[in-house]
């Protein structure tokens, strides 16, 4: 298994693998990458992708925007994805690992999340903040996650 950061490994083939994910979410991720404006629409950022050689295991974003509107929370971990074959296997927390230590190394002290699971990333170590409207109109829940220096 390894981990890499798609821009600076960038493969077209991996936005097919993430485009046959089951999760909608997934397929207006490649449509970002596909349409080069996942820097336009999220800021600043990253996608982190774990393969099994050629298979895509599991992924997330590390960037600026996110669905919760609100320029004073950033950066955001986003899209965490992993695939049916490889799931209870804990590699969502690995993919989590990589962007939070790339936000540490960028200077940030916390991450958030926004997300509509209860008792799912509580676990990765993120902390409940609030709920808000985001910008799709759905109630999402905020978390934060304290990085470690």
């Amino acid at each position: 298994m390894e981990i890499f950061d798609y821009f600076s490994n960038e493969q077209r083939s991996w936005i097919d693998k993430i485009r046959v994910c089951e999760w909608s979410a997934a397929k207006f991720l490649a449509d970002l990458l596909e349409q080069n404006t996942f820097h336009k629409s999220l800021g600043n950022g990253s996608l982190f992708i774990m393969a099994d050689g050629e298979k895509l295991v599991s992924f997330c974003t590390l960037t600026h925007r996110d669905c919760i509107k609100d320029d004073n929370l950033f950066p955001w971990i986003g899209f965490v994805f992993t695939a049916p074959d490889y799931r209870e296997k804990r590699y969502s927390s690995e993919v989590i690992e990589a962007a939070c230590s790339r936000a540490s190394r960028q200077g940030f002290d916390k991450v958030y999340l926004a997300t509509d699971h209860v008792g799912l990333y509580e676990k990765y170590g993120f902390i409940y903040m609030e709920s808000r409207t985001d910008i799709y109109g759905e109630e999402s829940r905020i978390y934060c996650r304290q990085l470690m220096e």
